[in-house]
């Protein structure tokens, strides 16, 4: 019988067939599709004819169908319900696939016909998308690798199935610390909690088969219980295990993986050609060098730091007054803080819990993106991957975009934080290919969800790229929808976010979960009026995290990663009651894998533009002009990596916009 991974999916929209296929089906349809895609890359790279753009570009980008289907419900799977065998699937296919990148990015013989196709490229009449594939294609096996030979070639190939393999080993430990943790509280425990918290624990204890109520290590659950509770030797216990994971020893323990992980990218820029790997991780970014990065993540770090220094004295001194002496730590900053903002802004955010149900803030982000860009969302009834995900349909003018998928709770296999991703990418070259795109987030569960502020910015961020995948209009898929440099996109993530703060949004789908009612303007204002609260302390948390990883990758390699890791924030003055967003062993952006690594500042990049950006908007005829939504929509949306990013802004803003912008946004602008 045909492999139902392999078979074609008579499912609508031709969506993987979920609950058609087991996990025992995964491996032989991944062996069988690595043998095809084999065949296929040989008669490339050997074919005959001379090199044309038809018979070896356009062949490399309709080669390894059968790989994308195996795989990309896998992958899926393997994310947000984990399991033991799916484990072990990705422990044995991490090095195939490393292996097999390798086959096609190293060939000689594939890279002498591209080389060949890049000499000829002023003659042989390339539309500019063609003439941006070739040469993104070309700089693709420079940056790989097939120049090398002998030796130098063998190792770098080694070394890639290396990373490949530990980046697997980095992210299933970090599950298992997150998966298997959770602290019990009594019913005098919960005393101060408010009652989404008290409501959220008890679905994660009936989750983890435990009476009662516990706390666990998502982010939804275990933030507010850190604001809320009076505990203080509760919150120490729980905000410890929270940053301690990675490192707790044992088999799980992330540390030496990190530090064989600086060591290997090492060798492998040395081998490129490059001093160190943020100077060859770099030169393909917006930023394009360590220096440039550094300039502008200090040029935020001085303000914030100052800002957070001020904040702390006013939290130590509400300590105080607790009567508890000392100094201020980790693990009261968000408890004083929320305590801080009850009267500086007569602003408990448990009083915006009822009013951000999860259902209706999803129907602002579709209701944002309807009034932008004519979108609408049609529930669909399909087999999806878990009982918690939904469906829609997305249309223009009654033609099919996209199939939008949410999976939006916290549950025991699911990797922690939040992505969006495609299991099917738009392209044109196999005939109009639609994508489905799915967007993860970990809240925690209630009846009804409700959201903090910030998980409802998560939400409408992970939308920002969906939109960004689904408004795709190219050709070739390897420049389809986010496929752009990593300081680029967050660009339309992050501008995504500025839709939340838009009165009239709120206004409409900020509604009481019992009453019904709109969220009272004397709270919303509050609300946006506190929206740069605490700022301070979120930059010096996430500049900290970006200036370690740039400082790890561009440098010589450390003897002692954590000792290193304590150098860089003693040397930046790190405030004491603040910690690293993502420490070493939990830095999944950096050491699971290659795409954040060496470029986690790229939130703060994008930052810039999207303050800038968001900006055009309210220049012009408010947050819902059409005139602006359409070049958002034309010159960064729509064309993927088509252009360079730079290129890309520039059309759609007319100018690069300066730091200040993110300062003003962040509140940060006016501090001494």
């Amino acid at each position: 019988m045909t492999n139902p991974l392999l078979a074609p999916w008579t499912t609508p929209h031709e969506l993987p067939p979920f609950g058609q296929f087991t996990d025992d089906d995964v491996e032989p349809a991944f062996e069988e599709a690595l043998t095809t895609a084999r065949t296929e890359l040989d008669a490339i790279a050997n074919n005959p004819d001379a090199p044309s753009f038809a018979n070896t570009i356009d062949a490399l980008a309709l080669m390894g169908d059968g790989l994308e289907k195996a795989l990309g419900p896998f992958y899926l799977l393997a994310g947000v319900d984990s399991n033991p065998k799916r484990q072990e699937l990705q422990r044995a296919f991490s090095p195939k696939l490393a292996a097999w990148g390798s086959e096609v990015l190293m060939n000689r013989a594939l890279f002498e016909r591209v080389e060949t196709l890049w000499q000829q490229k002023d003659t042989l009449g390339l539309s500019e998308e063609q003439h941006r594939v070739l040469y993104l294609q070309r700089r693709s096996f420079l940056r790989a690798g097939a120049q090398l030979e002998g030796a130098e070639y063998d190792r770098l190939k080694s070394i890639k199935e290396r990373l490949a393999v530990i980046g697997t080993e980095f992210t299933q430990n970090l599950l298992a610390d997150e998966r298997d943790w959770f602290m019990e509280v009594s019913e005098a425990d919960l005393d101060g909690l408010p009652d989404f918290v008290i409501s959220s624990a008890k679905a994660a204890a009936k989750e983890k088969g435990v009476d009662g109520h516990v706390i666990t290590l998502s982010r939804s659950l275990i933030v507010p219980f850190l604001q809320y509770s009076p505990r203080r030797d509760l919150r120490e216990k729980a905000y410890e295990a929270w940053t301690a994971r990675g490192a707790n020893g044992g088999e799980t323990d992330n540390r030496d993986i990190a530090l064989e992980t600086l060591t290997l990218r090492k060798e492998r820029a040395n081998l490129l050609g490059y001093d160190t790997f943020a100077d060859f991780k770099l030169v393909t970014e917006m930023a394009k060098t360590p220096a440039n990065v550094r300039d502008l993540l200090m040029n935020v770090w001085q303000p914030a730091k100052a800002q957070a220094e001020l904040d702390a004295a006013k939290l130590e001194t509400l300590m105080h007054q607790d009567g508890i002496n000392g100094q201020l730590e980790p693990w009261d900053w968000r408890y004083y803080s929320e305590k801080r903002r009850a009267v500086e802004h007569d602003l408990d955010e448990a009083a915006l819990k009822p009013y951000l149900q999860l259902d209706n803030m999803i129907e602002a982000a579709f209701d944002c993106a309807r009034r932008l860009f004519g979108l609408s969302f049609a529930p669909l009834d399909v087999p999806l991957h878990h009982p918690d995900a939904k469906a829609w349909e997305v249309t223009r003018d009654g033609q099919h975009i996209a199939v939008f998928i949410g999976d939006y709770f916290a549950r025991g296999g699911k990797r922690s934080g939040a992505w969006c991703s495609a299991l099917r990418s738009q392209q044109k070259l196999k005939g109009d290919i639609r994508p489905h795109v799915i967007n993860v987030c970990n809240f925690a569960k209630g009846d009804p969800a409700l959201l903090s502020y910030d998980d409802a910015r998560t939400l409408f961020h992970e939308f920002g790229h969906a939109l960004h995948q689904m408004l795709s209009d190219v050709t070739y898929e390897m420049i389809s929808g986010t496929s752009v440099p990593r300081d680029f996109v967050e660009l339309p993530s992050q501008l995504y976010e500025h839709w939340l703060e838009v009165p009239e949004v709120l206004q409409k789908h900020a509604t009481h979960h019992q009453t019904g009612e709109a969220m009272p303007a004397d709270l919303l204002d509050k609300m946006l009026k506190a929206a740069t609260y605490d700022q301070g302390f979120a930059t010096v948390e996430y500049v900290a995290s970006a200036l370690v990883d740039l400082e790890f990758h561009n440098g010589p390699v450390p003897d002692d990663i954590m000792a290193c890791q304590t150098e860089i924030l003693d040397g930046l003055g790190m405030p004491h009651a603040i910690r690293m967003r993502h420490a070493t062993p939990h830095f999944a952006h950096v050491f699971a894998g290659d795409g954040y690594s060496s470029a986690y500042y790229s939130y703060m990049w994008s930052e810039v533009m999207d303050a800038d950006a968001f900006e055009a908007f309210e220049e012009a005829g408010g947050a819902f002009d059409p005139d602006m939504a359409r070049k958002l929509e034309n010159h960064i949306l729509s064309t993927g990596g088509s252009q360079e990013a730079e290129t890309l802004y520039m059309a759609f803003r007319g100018k690069m916009p300066e730091v200040d912008a993110l300062l003003k946004g962040r509140g940060l602008d006016k501090v001494a």
